[in-house]
């Protein structure tokens, strides 16, 4: 437990970074009118900040989705639908729910968008890195571990061979993968996904103005109730400060970011983390730190900002180009921040 606190630290930083903006921002009477809380969730500590009200059932309410979502869509969760498609691959089709469907089809649109750079049917070869596990579990300042961890080529290629989101097949609710080695994993997308469920819940409650985040994923909800922006850290990567090295100012939008500082290990001094390419087997070898994308939809925002970060910065912001409502900020290897518009950034550190 020990180890996996330190790897949620930047997490709780951040989410007590975005809170003090907004709090800073609000007049006294409106701070009065809020209520916020935390709950643990996909292996992450949440935060929901909700104005204009204090009553707790709402955010309760997001919770028992997150649960709900949880159980439906983890590949860890031995009954989940997903989990069913998994046992099943080779062998039939299982019928899935109209949301687990919904998702699943999202992943497959993004693998045409990515041409495969995000696919959805990567899971054994996340699980053969296994990269959460062995970062929580390294008692090393610096995820220093031994070189036994790291799989070698053969097994590489071998998983990766199963790669191939071009496998799902859909039949009205049936999903079936058609290689028996194929697993999917949503992990890549369904945050995003369970935020926007979150977000059209809480504003069938009348709910107009609030912070959703999912440990990564933040999406907002209007604009706060005095009428002003939200303020959102950018995290500064591999920086246990808290200190953001950017903020946005946004309303009613998504803020995702991807980074190679999430889950990751060292081997005599090289950096192994867990943002794959799906062409070679290996981490994604660019001048990259982290990608954060800015859209309407929190879904979105997850894809593209894996999509991005695997296609680096030239193809990516060629893409992010191409959408409408979309931007994207870029963190180089040097801390050098290059992004696709000035619209939302608002200062740097």
């Amino acid at each position: 437990m020990k180890n996996k606190l330190k790897h949620l630290i930047p997490v709780l930083l951040a989410l007590a970074a975005i809170t003090g903006s907004l709090s800073a921002c609000e007049s006294k009477p409106n701070d009065q009118q809020k209520v916020s809380k935390q709950g643990f969730y996909f292996d992450t500590i949440i935060q929901i900040t909700l104005y204009g009200t204090t009553d707790e059932k709402y955010i309760d309410g997001c919770f028992d989705m997150a649960k709900k979502y949880e159980d439906m869509l983890s590949n860890t969760v031995s009954d989940s639908e997903v989990s069913r498609i998994n046992a099943a691959a080779g062998k039939e089709y299982v019928t899935v729910s109209d949301d687990t469907l919904g998702l699943i089809k999202k992943g497959i649109e993004y693998g045409d968008t990515s041409d495969g750079r995000f696919d959805i049917t990567i899971g054994k070869l996340s699980d053969l890195w296994n990269f959460s596990e062995i970062a929580e579990n390294t008692d090393s300042k610096d995820n220093e571990v031994d070189a036994s961890v790291v799989p070698s080529d053969t097994q590489i290629q071998g998983e990766l061979s199963h790669v191939n989101y071009r496998n799902i097949q859909i039949n009205g609710n049936a999903v079936m993968l058609t290689d028996s080695e194929a697993k999917l994993d949503l992990g890549g997308i369904a945050k995003g996904f369970i935020a926007d469920k979150m977000k059209a819940y809480l504003q069938s409650k009348k709910i107009t103005s609030g912070i959703i985040n999912l440990g990564g994923n933040v999406l907002t909800i209007g604009e706060k109730s005095d009428g002003s922006d939200y303020t959102v850290g950018i995290q500064k990567p591999f920086d246990e400060s808290g200190e953001p090295i950017c903020t946005v100012k946004i309303k009613d939008k998504s803020v995702v970011t991807s980074g190679i500082y999430e889950r990751y290990y060292r081997v005599d001094g090289k950096l192994y983390h867990h943002i794959l390419d799906t062409t070679t087997g290996y981490p994604v070898k660019n001048n990259l730190y982290s990608v954060t994308i800015i859209s309407d939809s929190s879904c979105d925002g997850d894809a593209l900002s894996t999509t991005c970060f695997a296609l680096g910065i030239d193809k990516a912001k060629e893409l992010i180009n191409s959408l409408s409502g979309v931007e994207a900020i870029f963190v180089t290897d040097d801390y050098s921040i290059i992004t696709t518009s000035d619209e939302y950034v608002v200062s740097t550190n």
